[in-house]
């Protein structure tokens, strides 16, 4: 490790800004190794440090090599100091920043950008533990790497959600979608979903370091798909649980449209693949949508449930998969998964592969988050987004994987269950 004099540790005074510094804000951070080492928000960046050993970190793309200086804006209380150190790749530089009325910057020196590409500044808290008034409100780059380098400066610290859209002729009675899952890298707060479709999804997801789901849902008709309150939804146009399998929890939802909900806490294995089958039977203006899972210790088939869909009487339509970091605290960890065979069954019995998919992200991907890609590995369809990797994958992009040929085997008939 390289230590320059700073290393030795300064105090540093209240220093101005510089005209044409980029300022990246602490609310755009992340805290590692434990995400809940510190507070972060947008009003007060980061505060309330109580884990000796906790980092901030910020990650940017530079187009260009060369020298940087650096500095940190924080905020401490008049008569106390506090000591940091910034690190970059092998480097790392020591200040002690002495508190005074309102935002002090701690000047760090100057640092190495290696090569283009992403780079990590870390930020360590020396001192144990914050008061209140205690608060980390940016860090401060100026230098010709730092002109046009690209760093997320919006609060939303969530990767980009990162999607697979199957086309289908619009004339097929799809009445099964079947789909297979392969999560590569999953940390906590990730979502990888295997049969969307204009209803609902259907998919797995990571809660906690302790627990993971099979989940399924279907979302209410009406304002459904944009309302956050359910009692704000006509019951004519609510979703209604028909059955569930066993050991599985269903109700509703809210806040991201309205809806059933279903799931199954079920831990499943990182490099495990799970298959997941939707089917569906229509009834005049009513659509019921039944999802199966295939559970790896029974080795079997598993209702996880099936919902009555009003103002529907549709089949499957609108054929998707996605990816998603539905938690900011984790939204610097790569999240990666294969997805496929996809296979969609007929009314008339028939199954058709389906190896064409599109790619495509939120509003995030657009700007903010760059690290958001789709390919073709090991026969499969991949997503992948987070890490702050190099490399981007441009929305509307199509990719042809290979078929494999063999159709799903799963006993189970639209209508009549299994």
């Amino acid at each position: 490790m390289k230590l320059t004099p700073l290393a030795l540790g300064i105090v540093c005074l209240a220093l101005p800004a510089r005209r044409g510094d980029l300022r990246i804000p602490a609310y755009t951070a992340y805290i590692a190794p434990n995400p809940e080492g510190a507070s972060v928000s947008r009003d007060r960046g980061v505060s309330a440090w109580t884990r000796e050993g906790s980092s901030i970190l910020w990650f940017g793309q530079f187009k260009t090599a060369g020298k940087v200086q650096t500095s940190v804006a924080v905020k401490v209380a008049k008569g106390r100091s506090l000591r940091l150190r910034l690190g970059v790749a092998t480097e790392t530089h020591d200040a002690t920043a002495q508190g005074d009325d309102g935002e002090v910057t701690v000047p760090f020196g100057e640092f190495s950008i290696a090569a283009p590409g992403y780079h990590r500044f870390e930020l360590q808290i020396l001192d144990p533990a914050s008061t209140p008034s205690d608060e980390i409100t940016a860090l401060v780059l100026d230098g010709a790497p730092a002109a046009d380098a690209h760093f997320n400066l919006d609060p939303r610290r969530n990767a980009a959600s990162v999607h697979l859209r199957y086309p289908i002729d619009t004339s097929a009675q799809v009445v099964g979608f079947y789909n297979e899952v392969t999560a590569v890298e999953d940390p906590v707060t990730t979502y990888y979903m295997a049969c969307g479709f204009s209803r609902g999804y259907f998919g797995m997801q990571v809660n906690s370091l302790t627990e993971r789901r099979i989940i399924f849902s279907i979302w209410d008709a009406g304002a459904g798909s944009n309302a956050r309150d359910r009692s704000t939804v006509a019951k004519d146009d609510q979703t209604q649980l028909l059955d569930r399998g066993d050991g599985v929890v269903a109700n509703a939802f809210g806040n991201e449209g309205t809806g059933g909900h279903s799931h199954l806490v079920y831990n499943w294995k990182t490099g495990s693949t799970q298959r997941f089958y939707v089917t569906v039977t229509t009834d005049g203006t009513f659509t019921d949508y039944s999802g199966y899972w295939f559970h790896p210790d029974k080795n079997a088939w598993q209702l996880i449930a099936r919902f009555r869909a009003p103002r529907d009487g549709k089949t499957l339509r609108g054929l998707y998969s996605f990816s998603e970091n539905f938690g900011s605290a984790t939204g610097h960890v790569k999240r990666k998964a294969l997805f496929g065979p996809q296979w969609i069954r007929l009314a008339d019995g028939q199954w058709r592969e389906l190896v064409d998919a599109t790619f495509s992200h939120d509003a995030t991907g657009k700007e903010n988050r760059l690290d958001r890609f789709m390919g073709i590995e090991a026969g499969r369809f991949f997503l992948s987004h987070g890490g702050f990797v190099d490399g981007v994958t441009t929305s509307g992009e199509k990719f042809t994987r290979p078929a494999s040929g063999v159709p799903p085997d799963v006993p189970i008939n639209p209508g009549r269950g299994r």
